[in-house]
Protein backbone atom coordinates (compact mmCIF):
# COMPACT_ATOMS: atom_id res chain seq x y z
CA UNK A 1 0.00 0.00 0.00
CA UNK A 2 1.24 3.65 -1.11
CA UNK A 3 2.68 5.80 1.57
CA UNK A 4 1.00 9.45 1.58
CA UNK A 5 3.08 12.45 1.29
CA UNK A 6 3.92 13.98 4.35
CA UNK A 7 2.69 17.30 4.41
CA UNK A 8 5.05 20.56 4.44
CA UNK A 9 5.44 22.36 7.49
CA UNK A 10 2.97 25.79 7.50
CA UNK A 11 3.62 29.00 9.39
CA UNK A 12 1.28 29.62 11.71
CA UNK A 13 -1.47 32.08 10.51
CA UNK A 14 -2.01 34.00 13.33
CA UNK A 15 0.20 37.09 14.45
CA UNK A 16 0.78 35.46 17.60
CA UNK A 17 1.79 31.89 16.43
CA UNK A 18 4.10 33.71 14.02
CA UNK A 19 5.98 35.84 17.03
CA UNK A 20 6.18 32.73 19.02
CA UNK A 21 7.91 30.02 16.54
CA UNK A 22 10.42 33.23 15.63
CA UNK A 23 11.20 33.91 19.39
CA UNK A 24 11.84 29.89 19.99
CA UNK A 25 13.46 29.91 16.13
CA UNK A 26 16.20 33.14 17.15
CA UNK A 27 16.66 31.67 21.02
CA UNK A 28 17.63 28.07 19.18
CA UNK A 29 19.70 29.88 16.82
CA UNK A 30 21.65 32.23 19.03
CA UNK A 31 21.97 29.17 21.22
CA UNK A 32 23.89 27.03 18.40
CA UNK A 33 25.80 29.63 16.82
CA UNK A 34 27.55 31.42 19.60
CA UNK A 35 29.98 30.17 22.43
CA UNK A 36 27.52 29.86 25.19
CA UNK A 37 24.43 31.29 26.48
CA UNK A 38 22.75 31.54 30.14
CA UNK A 39 19.49 32.59 31.71
CA UNK A 40 19.00 34.36 35.12
CA UNK A 41 15.32 34.69 36.26
CA UNK A 42 14.60 38.27 37.73
CA UNK A 43 16.31 37.49 41.21
CA UNK A 44 19.67 37.00 39.34
CA UNK A 45 19.69 33.58 40.07
CA UNK A 46 20.81 31.25 37.35
CA UNK A 47 18.64 29.03 35.82
CA UNK A 48 19.91 27.60 32.78
CA UNK A 49 23.26 27.21 30.68
CA UNK A 50 23.74 25.84 27.51
CA UNK A 51 25.89 23.12 26.27
CA UNK A 52 28.56 25.84 24.94
CA UNK A 53 29.08 28.03 28.25
CA UNK A 54 30.30 24.88 30.31
CA UNK A 55 33.43 24.61 28.76
CA UNK A 56 33.50 28.23 31.07
CA UNK A 57 32.80 26.57 34.36
CA UNK A 58 35.90 25.01 34.90
CA UNK A 59 37.85 28.17 34.83
CA UNK A 60 35.52 29.87 37.06
CA UNK A 61 36.29 27.57 39.17
CA UNK A 62 33.10 25.00 39.16
CA UNK A 63 33.61 21.71 38.56
CA UNK A 64 30.01 20.68 37.68
CA UNK A 65 27.15 22.53 36.27
CA UNK A 66 24.93 21.90 39.97
CA UNK A 67 27.59 23.78 41.60
CA UNK A 68 26.68 26.39 39.36
CA UNK A 69 22.72 26.27 38.92
CA UNK A 70 20.71 28.49 41.12
CA UNK A 71 23.54 31.01 42.72
CA UNK A 72 23.53 34.54 42.02
CA UNK A 73 24.95 35.67 38.86
CA UNK A 74 27.50 37.85 40.25
CA UNK A 75 28.78 35.56 42.65
CA UNK A 76 29.90 32.59 39.92
CA UNK A 77 30.68 35.21 36.99
CA UNK A 78 32.88 38.43 37.94
CA UNK A 79 32.40 41.50 36.21
CA UNK A 80 29.11 40.67 34.94
CA UNK A 81 26.23 43.75 34.26
CA UNK A 82 23.28 41.20 34.01
CA UNK A 83 22.31 43.14 37.22
CA UNK A 84 22.33 46.42 35.77
CA UNK A 85 20.21 45.04 32.60
CA UNK A 86 17.54 43.24 34.96
CA UNK A 87 17.03 46.53 36.93
CA UNK A 88 17.39 48.94 33.80
CA UNK A 89 15.54 46.80 31.46
CA UNK A 90 17.66 48.01 29.21
CA UNK A 91 19.48 45.55 27.08
CA UNK A 92 23.81 45.56 26.87
CA UNK A 93 24.13 44.46 23.47
CA UNK A 94 28.04 44.70 22.97
CA UNK A 95 30.34 44.35 25.94
CA UNK A 96 34.07 43.16 26.88
CA UNK A 97 33.74 41.19 29.77
CA UNK A 98 37.16 39.80 31.37
CA UNK A 99 37.31 37.81 34.36
CA UNK A 100 39.63 34.73 35.08
CA UNK A 101 37.98 32.73 32.52
CA UNK A 102 39.56 35.17 29.81
CA UNK A 103 38.69 38.12 27.81
CA UNK A 104 35.03 37.69 25.80
CA UNK A 105 32.58 40.16 23.40
CA UNK A 106 29.29 39.73 25.51
CA UNK A 107 25.58 40.48 24.38
CA UNK A 108 22.69 40.87 27.61
CA UNK A 109 19.36 40.79 26.54
CA UNK A 110 16.12 41.33 29.53
CA UNK A 111 12.73 39.35 29.17
CA UNK A 112 9.83 40.55 29.34
CA UNK A 113 6.37 39.46 30.38
CA UNK A 114 4.02 39.24 27.42
CA UNK A 115 1.29 41.52 28.18
CA UNK A 116 -1.21 42.70 25.67
CA UNK A 117 -0.87 46.00 24.23
CA UNK A 118 2.89 46.21 24.73
CA UNK A 119 6.11 44.72 26.51
CA UNK A 120 5.36 43.46 30.43
CA UNK A 121 7.47 43.85 33.62
CA UNK A 122 11.33 42.08 33.15
CA UNK A 123 11.18 38.40 34.17
CA UNK A 124 14.43 37.80 33.35
CA UNK A 125 17.53 38.05 31.29
CA UNK A 126 19.94 36.27 28.23
CA UNK A 127 23.40 36.04 29.01
CA UNK A 128 25.05 35.31 25.05
CA UNK A 129 29.49 34.68 24.83
CA UNK A 130 29.33 35.91 21.07
CA UNK A 131 32.87 35.57 21.05
CA UNK A 132 35.79 33.82 23.30
CA UNK A 133 39.59 34.88 22.88
CA UNK A 134 38.62 38.44 21.11
CA UNK A 135 42.38 38.89 20.47
CA UNK A 136 42.26 36.17 17.60
CA UNK A 137 38.80 35.89 16.41
CA UNK A 138 38.35 39.71 16.18
CA UNK A 139 41.76 40.32 15.11
CA UNK A 140 41.03 42.58 12.13
CA UNK A 141 38.67 44.55 13.68
CA UNK A 142 40.63 45.16 17.20
CA UNK A 143 43.80 46.25 14.84
CA UNK A 144 41.86 48.75 13.23
CA UNK A 145 40.71 49.95 16.33
CA UNK A 146 44.29 49.85 18.06
CA UNK A 147 45.53 51.60 14.78
CA UNK A 148 42.65 54.68 15.36
CA UNK A 149 43.03 55.18 18.96
CA UNK A 150 47.00 55.49 18.37
CA UNK A 151 46.11 57.87 15.76
CA UNK A 152 44.30 60.09 18.21
CA UNK A 153 46.41 59.74 20.37
CA UNK A 154 49.17 60.70 18.55
CA UNK A 155 47.06 63.95 17.43
CA UNK A 156 45.52 64.35 21.28
CA UNK A 157 49.30 64.62 22.22
CA UNK A 158 50.31 67.40 19.23
CA UNK A 159 47.40 69.51 20.28
CA UNK A 160 48.79 69.61 23.83
CA UNK A 161 52.62 70.57 22.78
CA UNK A 162 50.80 72.90 20.39
CA UNK A 163 49.08 74.71 23.21
CA UNK A 164 52.29 73.96 25.42
CA UNK A 165 54.46 75.89 22.47
CA UNK A 166 54.67 79.49 22.07
CA UNK A 167 55.30 78.98 18.70
CA UNK A 168 51.63 77.97 17.98
CA UNK A 169 49.42 80.00 20.57
CA UNK A 170 47.83 82.77 19.28
CA UNK A 171 49.86 86.29 20.11
CA UNK A 172 47.86 88.59 21.84
CA UNK A 173 47.04 91.90 19.64
CA UNK A 174 47.39 90.17 16.39
CA UNK A 175 51.11 89.83 16.70
CA UNK A 176 52.89 87.98 14.16
CA UNK A 177 54.87 84.41 14.91
CA UNK A 178 56.23 81.77 12.75
CA UNK A 179 54.18 78.36 11.44
CA UNK A 180 56.81 76.43 10.44
CA UNK A 181 59.86 74.70 12.24
CA UNK A 182 62.75 72.54 10.52
CA UNK A 183 60.53 69.52 10.71
CA UNK A 184 58.04 71.19 8.08
CA UNK A 185 61.44 71.13 5.59
CA UNK A 186 60.12 67.86 4.18
CA UNK A 187 63.16 65.80 2.66
CA UNK A 188 66.37 63.55 3.75
CA UNK A 189 68.38 63.68 0.67
CA UNK A 190 71.81 65.09 0.80
CA UNK A 191 70.97 68.33 -0.36
CA UNK A 192 68.11 68.60 2.16
CA UNK A 193 70.06 67.55 5.49
CA UNK A 194 72.51 69.45 4.40
CA UNK A 195 70.87 73.02 3.55
CA UNK A 196 68.96 72.19 7.02
CA UNK A 197 72.51 71.91 8.83
CA UNK A 198 73.58 74.89 7.74
CA UNK A 199 70.00 76.79 8.64
CA UNK A 200 70.12 75.37 12.28
CA UNK A 201 73.89 76.72 12.78
CA UNK A 202 72.68 80.56 10.94
CA UNK A 203 69.67 80.20 13.62
CA UNK A 204 72.11 80.32 16.31
CA UNK A 205 73.54 83.70 14.82
CA UNK A 206 72.11 87.40 14.86
CA UNK A 207 74.15 87.89 11.39
CA UNK A 208 71.81 88.31 8.56
CA UNK A 209 70.75 85.33 6.41
CA UNK A 210 70.49 85.54 2.31
CA UNK A 211 68.13 82.45 1.10
CA UNK A 212 69.09 82.42 -2.28
CA UNK A 213 67.16 79.66 -4.50
CA UNK A 214 64.47 79.17 -7.42
CA UNK A 215 60.87 79.64 -6.78
CA UNK A 216 58.83 77.28 -4.91
CA UNK A 217 62.07 75.91 -3.22
CA UNK A 218 60.32 76.56 0.18
CA UNK A 219 63.15 79.70 1.36
CA UNK A 220 60.26 81.45 3.16
CA UNK A 221 59.49 77.82 5.28
CA UNK A 222 63.56 78.10 6.30
CA UNK A 223 62.99 81.68 7.20
CA UNK A 224 60.23 80.79 9.31
CA UNK A 225 62.12 77.98 10.68
CA UNK A 226 64.94 79.62 11.25
CA UNK A 227 63.03 82.19 13.47
CA UNK A 228 61.82 79.63 15.41
CA UNK A 229 64.76 78.07 16.52
CA UNK A 230 66.62 81.66 16.98
CA UNK A 231 67.16 83.45 20.63
CA UNK A 232 64.19 85.59 18.92
CA UNK A 233 61.54 82.76 18.87
CA UNK A 234 59.15 84.63 21.26
CA UNK A 235 59.74 87.93 19.32
CA UNK A 236 57.21 88.56 15.89
CA UNK A 237 57.81 87.27 12.89
CA UNK A 238 57.12 90.39 10.13
CA UNK A 239 56.94 89.27 6.24
CA UNK A 240 57.54 91.83 3.41
CA UNK A 241 57.34 90.50 0.10
CA UNK A 242 58.69 93.55 -2.06
CA UNK A 243 57.39 92.33 -5.59
CA UNK A 244 53.76 92.77 -4.02
CA UNK A 245 54.45 96.04 -3.25
CA UNK A 246 54.15 99.02 -5.33
CA UNK A 247 57.72 101.13 -5.44
CA UNK A 248 56.02 104.11 -4.27
CA UNK A 249 54.65 102.65 -1.30
CA UNK A 250 57.39 100.35 -0.14
CA UNK A 251 59.41 103.36 1.74
CA UNK A 252 56.30 103.69 3.98
CA UNK A 253 55.86 100.09 4.15
CA UNK A 254 59.16 99.47 5.35
CA UNK A 255 60.12 102.78 7.83
CA UNK A 256 56.14 104.04 8.84
CA UNK A 257 54.83 107.46 8.55
CA UNK A 258 54.21 110.46 10.43
CA UNK A 259 50.72 111.67 11.17
CA UNK A 260 49.96 113.75 7.90
CA UNK A 261 53.33 112.75 6.17
CA UNK A 262 51.06 112.94 2.53
CA UNK A 263 47.86 113.34 1.43
CA UNK A 264 45.45 110.39 2.56
CA UNK A 265 47.83 109.52 5.30
CA UNK A 266 46.48 108.47 8.82
CA UNK A 267 46.38 111.21 10.92
CA UNK A 268 47.77 109.31 13.74
CA UNK A 269 50.38 107.85 11.59
CA UNK A 270 51.56 104.39 11.63
CA UNK A 271 54.82 101.90 11.91
CA UNK A 272 56.55 100.75 9.39
CA UNK A 273 57.65 96.67 9.64
CA UNK A 274 61.03 97.66 10.79
CA UNK A 275 59.74 99.00 14.04
CA UNK A 276 56.72 96.05 13.96
CA UNK A 277 60.06 93.52 13.88
CA UNK A 278 61.70 94.88 16.92
CA UNK A 279 62.71 92.47 18.98
CA UNK A 280 61.93 89.58 16.46
CA UNK A 281 63.03 88.74 12.65
CA UNK A 282 62.35 90.96 9.69
CA UNK A 283 61.73 88.51 6.20
CA UNK A 284 62.42 90.66 3.12
CA UNK A 285 61.46 88.50 0.42
CA UNK A 286 62.12 88.85 -3.42
CA UNK A 287 65.31 91.54 -1.80
CA UNK A 288 66.20 91.22 -5.44
CA UNK A 289 63.55 92.98 -6.75
CA UNK A 290 63.85 96.21 -4.23
CA UNK A 291 64.41 99.34 -6.34
CA UNK A 292 67.68 100.94 -6.36
CA UNK A 293 66.63 104.31 -4.35
CA UNK A 294 64.98 102.51 -1.70
CA UNK A 295 68.34 100.17 -1.52
CA UNK A 296 70.24 103.28 0.22
CA UNK A 297 67.87 103.62 2.85
CA UNK A 298 68.01 100.29 3.71
CA UNK A 299 71.96 100.11 3.74
CA UNK A 300 71.88 102.57 6.68
CA UNK A 301 69.18 101.55 8.66
CA UNK A 302 71.12 97.87 8.83
CA UNK A 303 73.77 99.17 9.72
CA UNK A 304 72.95 102.18 12.34
CA UNK A 305 70.29 100.41 13.71
CA UNK A 306 68.05 103.20 13.32
CA UNK A 307 65.01 103.99 10.71
CA UNK A 308 63.50 107.69 9.83
CA UNK A 309 59.72 107.49 9.24
CA UNK A 310 58.20 109.37 6.22
CA UNK A 311 57.81 112.86 7.07
CA UNK A 312 59.55 112.60 10.74
CA UNK A 313 62.79 114.08 11.21
CA UNK A 314 63.16 112.09 14.38
CA UNK A 315 65.34 108.53 13.74
CA UNK A 316 63.66 105.52 16.15
CA UNK A 317 65.94 102.71 17.18
CA UNK A 318 65.21 99.00 16.00
CA UNK A 319 66.87 95.68 16.65
CA UNK A 320 65.69 93.08 14.29
CA UNK A 321 67.42 90.29 12.78
CA UNK A 322 67.26 90.56 8.61
CA UNK A 323 66.24 87.33 6.71
CA UNK A 324 66.34 88.37 3.09
CA UNK A 325 65.68 85.76 0.04
CA UNK A 326 65.61 85.99 -3.81
CA UNK A 327 65.55 83.84 -6.48
CA UNK A 328 67.34 86.23 -8.71
CA UNK A 329 71.58 86.51 -9.45
CA UNK A 330 72.01 89.16 -7.05
CA UNK A 331 75.73 89.39 -8.04
CA UNK A 332 74.99 89.74 -11.36
CA UNK A 333 72.37 92.64 -10.38
CA UNK A 334 75.05 93.98 -8.75
CA UNK A 335 77.26 93.91 -11.83
CA UNK A 336 74.48 95.31 -14.28
CA UNK A 337 74.30 98.22 -11.15
CA UNK A 338 70.84 97.30 -10.35
CA UNK A 339 71.61 95.96 -7.29
CA UNK A 340 74.24 98.49 -5.08
CA UNK A 341 76.98 96.33 -4.23
CA UNK A 342 77.76 97.49 -0.58
CA UNK A 343 74.09 96.22 0.29
CA UNK A 344 74.73 93.09 -1.25
CA UNK A 345 77.71 92.62 1.09
CA UNK A 346 76.09 93.74 3.93
CA UNK A 347 72.95 91.25 3.21
CA UNK A 348 75.31 88.30 2.09
CA UNK A 349 76.86 87.44 5.71
CA UNK A 350 75.24 83.78 5.93
CA UNK A 351 74.57 83.16 2.32
CA UNK A 352 72.01 79.83 2.51
CA UNK A 353 71.39 77.84 -1.31
CA UNK A 354 67.85 76.30 -0.89
CA UNK A 355 68.12 73.37 -3.59
CA UNK A 356 65.97 72.99 -6.51
CA UNK A 357 63.37 69.95 -6.49
CA UNK A 358 65.49 68.16 -9.04
CA UNK A 359 68.45 68.00 -7.21
CA UNK A 360 66.78 65.94 -4.47
CA UNK A 361 64.61 63.96 -6.31
CA UNK A 362 64.65 60.91 -4.14
CA UNK A 363 62.10 63.13 -1.13
CA UNK A 364 59.69 63.93 -3.71
CA UNK A 365 57.59 60.60 -2.20
CA UNK A 366 57.79 62.22 1.21
CA UNK A 367 57.35 65.83 -0.22
CA UNK A 368 53.40 64.02 -1.77
CA UNK A 369 52.88 62.37 1.30
CA UNK A 370 52.74 65.45 3.16
CA UNK A 371 51.16 67.39 0.42
CA UNK A 372 48.52 64.94 0.08
CA UNK A 373 47.98 64.93 3.68
CA UNK A 374 47.69 68.61 4.04
CA UNK A 375 45.42 68.66 0.70
CA UNK A 376 42.94 66.16 2.63
CA UNK A 377 42.97 68.53 6.17
CA UNK A 378 41.94 71.38 3.87
CA UNK A 379 39.47 69.36 1.37
CA UNK A 380 37.83 66.84 4.08
CA UNK A 381 38.73 64.30 1.51
CA UNK A 382 41.20 61.27 1.30
CA UNK A 383 44.94 62.27 0.49
CA UNK A 384 45.36 60.98 -3.09
CA UNK A 385 47.48 57.50 -3.23
CA UNK A 386 49.78 57.47 -6.23
CA UNK A 387 50.95 54.06 -7.51
CA UNK A 388 55.02 53.25 -8.04
CA UNK A 389 54.78 54.17 -11.53
CA UNK A 390 53.46 57.63 -10.83
CA UNK A 391 55.90 58.35 -8.36
CA UNK A 392 58.58 57.33 -10.19
CA UNK A 393 57.26 59.64 -13.20
CA UNK A 394 57.51 62.79 -10.50
CA UNK A 395 60.88 61.96 -10.16
CA UNK A 396 61.45 62.27 -13.91
CA UNK A 397 60.16 66.05 -14.14
CA UNK A 398 62.42 69.05 -14.28
CA UNK A 399 60.17 70.83 -12.07
CA UNK A 400 60.89 74.64 -12.97
CA UNK A 401 58.54 75.82 -10.37
CA UNK A 402 59.57 73.05 -7.71
CA UNK A 403 57.18 72.12 -4.28
CA UNK A 404 54.91 75.17 -6.06
CA UNK A 405 54.48 73.38 -9.20
CA UNK A 406 54.61 69.57 -7.53
CA UNK A 407 51.52 70.80 -5.45
CA UNK A 408 49.84 72.26 -8.32
CA UNK A 409 50.30 69.01 -10.09
CA UNK A 410 48.58 66.84 -7.31
CA UNK A 411 45.65 69.36 -6.67
CA UNK A 412 45.17 69.14 -10.43
CA UNK A 413 44.99 65.31 -10.69
CA UNK A 414 43.62 64.87 -7.14
CA UNK A 415 40.41 67.07 -8.14
CA UNK A 416 40.12 65.70 -11.81
CA UNK A 417 40.33 61.99 -11.13
CA UNK A 418 37.34 59.81 -10.20
CA UNK A 419 39.62 57.22 -7.80
CA UNK A 420 41.53 58.08 -4.70
CA UNK A 421 44.29 55.95 -6.63
CA UNK A 422 46.13 57.94 -9.23
CA UNK A 423 48.53 56.01 -11.59
CA UNK A 424 50.97 57.26 -14.34
CA UNK A 425 48.59 57.41 -16.89
CA UNK A 426 46.55 59.79 -14.75
CA UNK A 427 49.34 61.86 -14.26
CA UNK A 428 51.13 61.94 -17.60
CA UNK A 429 48.11 63.13 -19.15
CA UNK A 430 48.09 66.17 -16.43
CA UNK A 431 51.65 66.44 -17.06
CA UNK A 432 51.20 67.03 -20.74
CA UNK A 433 48.69 69.60 -20.43
CA UNK A 434 50.65 71.50 -18.37
CA UNK A 435 53.34 71.63 -20.93
CA UNK A 436 56.12 70.63 -18.07
CA UNK A 437 59.75 69.58 -19.60
CA UNK A 438 59.98 65.91 -19.36
CA UNK A 439 63.19 64.32 -18.66
CA UNK A 440 64.18 60.52 -18.88
CA UNK A 441 61.83 58.85 -16.76
CA UNK A 442 63.71 56.37 -14.14
CA UNK A 443 62.89 53.02 -13.83
CA UNK A 444 62.75 52.98 -10.43
CA UNK A 445 62.75 55.54 -7.40
CA UNK A 446 66.79 54.30 -6.93
CA UNK A 447 67.59 56.13 -9.50
CA UNK A 448 66.43 59.48 -7.78
CA UNK A 449 68.88 58.52 -4.98
CA UNK A 450 71.55 58.37 -8.00
CA UNK A 451 71.03 61.50 -9.01
CA UNK A 452 71.40 62.96 -5.49
CA UNK A 453 74.15 61.29 -4.54
CA UNK A 454 76.10 62.52 -7.99
CA UNK A 455 74.33 66.16 -7.19
CA UNK A 456 76.14 65.77 -3.77
CA UNK A 457 79.51 65.24 -5.51
CA UNK A 458 79.32 68.02 -7.38
CA UNK A 459 80.43 70.32 -4.94
CA UNK A 460 83.73 72.27 -3.83
CA UNK A 461 86.40 69.40 -3.14
CA UNK A 462 86.66 70.95 0.26
CA UNK A 463 83.24 71.02 1.33
CA UNK A 464 82.64 67.68 0.69
CA UNK A 465 85.95 66.87 2.41
CA UNK A 466 85.02 68.92 5.40
CA UNK A 467 81.91 66.82 5.67
CA UNK A 468 83.37 63.29 5.20
CA UNK A 469 85.90 64.72 8.07
CA UNK A 470 82.59 65.90 10.53
CA UNK A 471 80.81 62.65 9.93
CA UNK A 472 84.24 60.81 10.57
CA UNK A 473 84.40 62.71 14.09
CA UNK A 474 81.18 62.03 15.21
CA UNK A 475 81.02 58.37 14.64
CA UNK A 476 84.24 58.39 16.59
CA UNK A 477 83.10 60.29 19.25
CA UNK A 478 79.66 57.98 19.30
CA UNK A 479 81.98 54.65 19.62
CA UNK A 480 84.41 55.94 22.03
CA UNK A 481 81.07 57.31 24.14
CA UNK A 482 82.46 60.84 24.04
CA UNK A 483 86.21 60.46 24.95
CA UNK A 484 88.13 63.04 23.16
CA UNK A 485 91.87 61.34 24.22
CA UNK A 486 90.23 57.55 22.89
CA UNK A 487 88.75 59.07 19.61
CA UNK A 488 92.26 60.95 18.54
CA UNK A 489 93.65 57.47 18.39
CA UNK A 490 91.10 55.91 16.53
CA UNK A 491 91.56 58.15 13.93
CA UNK A 492 95.00 58.14 13.95
CA UNK A 493 95.38 62.61 14.92
CA UNK A 494 96.37 64.58 17.54
CA UNK A 495 94.16 65.40 20.41
CA UNK A 496 95.45 69.10 19.52
CA UNK A 497 94.64 68.62 16.03
CA UNK A 498 90.94 66.80 16.97
CA UNK A 499 89.83 70.19 18.89
CA UNK A 500 90.75 72.13 16.49
CA UNK A 501 88.86 70.24 14.02
CA UNK A 502 85.77 70.60 16.37
CA UNK A 503 86.17 74.20 17.03
CA UNK A 504 86.47 75.01 13.07
CA UNK A 505 83.33 72.92 12.56
CA UNK A 506 81.50 74.65 14.95
CA UNK A 507 82.13 78.12 13.24
CA UNK A 508 78.98 79.43 10.70
CA UNK A 509 79.64 78.89 7.37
Amino acid sequence: MPVAPTAPPTLPLDAEGILALAARSMFHLFSSISQGMFLVDSGGRIVWVNEGYRRFLPALGFSSIDQFLGHMVEDVIPNTQMRRVLETGEPILVDLLTNKAGTFVVSRLPLRQEREGGAGEVIGAIGIVLFDQPETTLQPLISKFALLQRDLDDARRELASQRNNPLYQHAPDGQRRSKYTFASFIGSSPAAVEVKRHARRAAQSASPVLLLGETGTGKELLAHAIHASSARAKGQFVSVNIAAVPDTLLEAEFFGFAPGAFTGADRKGREGKFKLADGGSLFLDEIGDMPLGLQAKLLRALQEGEIEPLGSNKLVPFDARVIAATSRDLPELVRRGLFREDLYYRLNVLPLRVPPLRERRSDIPALVEALGEDMALRSGEAPPELTPDALALLAGQHWRGNIRELRNVLEQVTMRSDSQRIDSAQLERILREAGLEQIELPATLQSAHDADEEAALLRPLAQQVAELERKAIAAALASTGGNKLATSRLLGISRATLYERMTSQEQPT
